[in-house]
C-alpha cells in the first residue's frame, strides 16, 4: 500500500523540496499553496512520478482548511504522513518599529494554520496509527533570541513546546511527531523577510555556505522514514558556517 502525505505551504523552499523527495520515493501527495500557478505547475510537474493532489488555501483560513480537508478523495484519505512547513517572518526591525498587521500574519500563519492543520489530519494519522508522523518546521529562531526576532521566534517557540505537548497526547497511538530546526537557509524564505529586497537577500548568504531546502527535504525524509518505535523528537540544523552571537552588552557612552 502506497504513503500519502500532506504538505502545507508546498509552492517554495522546504514545502517544495519535500514534495519533490517524497514524489521520488513515490508517495503520494497532498499540496497546499497560496499561488495557484505555482502549485498547479508543481502538481503537473509532480503527476509524473506519483499522484498528487493540489488545495489553493491559505493555512490560516480555518473554514477552507476544514472543507478542504473534509473533502479529500478516497485515494488521499488515509494519510500515514503530515509535514507541517507553511511560516513566514516578515521584516527584522525592533519591536517598536514593527507592523501590527506582520505580527498577526506571522501568528495567524505560524501558530494557527499548524494547529489547524494538526487538528484537523490528526484522526486520519491516528487511524493509520504505528509508523505514521508529523514534522513541524520549526526554527533556531525559537530556542535562541537574536535582534529583530521577536513575533518570529516567539512563533517558533511555540512549535518546539507543541511538538513536545503534542508527544504526549499521541503516546499509544503510534503516531510519531518531530520538530525540524534549520538555522541559515537560502530560500525564498528570506526574500519574503526583507520584502522583496534583493541585495539585502543577497548580503545576507555572501561568503556562506547556508543550508540548501534540499538538505531539509532529505533530513525530513529520513525521519519519516526511520523505524516505526523510534522518535526524532528534534533535530536542530546549522551550517557549518554559523554558530552562535553570544551576548549583546551595553555600554556606557563616556
Amino acid at each position: 500500500m502506497s504513503n500519502t502525505l500532506f504538505i502545507t505551504g508546498a509552492t517554495s523552499g522546504f514545502g517544495e523540496a519535500c514534495a519533490r523527495r517524497f514524489a521520488e520515493a513515490g508517495w503520494k501527495l497532498v499540496l497546499t499553496g497560496r499561488r495557484e500557478e505555482r502549485l498547479n505547475a508543481l502538481c503537473a510537474e509532480l503527476s509524473k512520478q506519483t499522484e498528487v493532489h493540489g488545495l489553493v488555501l491559505d493555512v490560516r483560513d480555518r473554514k477552507a482548511m476544514e472543507e478542504a480537508i473534509a473533502n479529500l478523495p478516497p485515494s488521499f484519505a488515509k494519510l500515514r504522513g503530515l509535514i507541517n512547513n507553511a511560516g513566514l517572518a516578515l521584516g527584522v526591525d525592533p519591536a517598536p518599529k514593527c507592523d501590527l498587521d506582520d505580527w498577526d500574519t506571522m501568528v495567524d500563519t505560524n501558530v494557527k494554520g499548524l494547529m489547524y492543520a494538526t487538528r484537523l489530519l490528526l484522526p486520519r494519522l491516528i487511524a493509520h496509527g504505528r509508523g505514521a508522523g508529523i514534522v513541524n518546521l520549526g526554527s533556531i529562531a525559537g530556542n535562541y533570541p537574536y535582534p529583530g526576532s521577536h513575533i518570529y521566534g516567539a512563533t517558533k517557540a511555540f512549535v518546539k513546546q507543541f511538538s513536545l505537548n503534542l508527544r504526549c497526547d499521541l503516546q499509544g497511538t503510534g503516531v510519531r511527531v518531530s520538530n525540524i530546526e534549520p538555522g541559515l537557509c537560502e530560500s525564498e524564505f528570506s526574500l519574503v523577510r526583507f520584502a522583496g529586497d534583493q541585495e539585502r537577500y543577497n548580503a545576507t548568504y555572501a561568503g556562506a555556505e547556508p543550508i540548501q531546502p534540499q538538505d531539509i527535504a532529505e533530513t525530513i525524509f529520513w525521519v519519516m522514514n526511520a523505524p516505526a518505535h523510534i522518535n526524532i523528537n528534534s533535530l536542530e540544523l546549522m551550517p557549518v558556517s554559523q554558530t552562535w552571537a553570544g551576548f549583546a552588552i551595553e555600554r556606557n557612552k563616556a
